[in-house]
């Protein structure tokens, strides 16, 4: 952060141009679902959807012993809290999650794959990241929901 503010005023002294890396941000712009925070996957399949107490993922293809699908909220460019996961043991269509906490109209939410860690129960703490074997990062797929 002190490098940021260095360079910051360092360049404004030289008249030097910010890099233009820096996001701007206007308070009347409603919320925009992150499209690039990861490459995309084919591994999971999500549309946006009606808020409520489900989600619906239109498919998910991953290889047997297979993985849990997870519904994060998402907060600004980061991923919140977990409000429900189910496993699927290979390739699937039409799964409904059901969650702790219904989704809410006009907010963005993400599916996150999880590697189960042994124990056959969803676990922050034990579980690990699915990645993508073809671009190497987490699964995550964005949506966002309606009344």
């Amino acid at each position: 952060m002190l490098g940021i503010l260095f360079f910051a005023g360092w360049s404004l002294n030289n008249n030097f141009p910010l890099p233009s890396m820096l996001p701007a941000f206007e308070s009347d712009t409603p919320l925009q679902v992150p499209t690039k925070l990861t490459p995309v996957s084919g591994a999971v399949s999500v549309t946006n959807q009606p808020a409520g107490p489900q989600v619906t993922i239109e498919s998910v293809t991953v290889p047997p012993p297979g993985v849990w699908i997870a519904v994060r909220e998402v907060v600004g460019n980061d991923l919140g809290n977990v409000l429900g996961a189910v496993r699927v043991t290979g390739p699937r269509s039409s799964v409904s999650i059901p969650l702790l906490r219904a989704t809410q109209p006009g907010s963005s939410y993400a599916i996150e794959l999880y590697r189960d860690g042994g124990n056959d129960v969803f676990d922050l703490s034990t579980d690990s990241v699915y990645v993508d074997f073809t671009t190497g990062a987490p699964v995550i797929a964005y949506f966002t929901t309606h009344s």
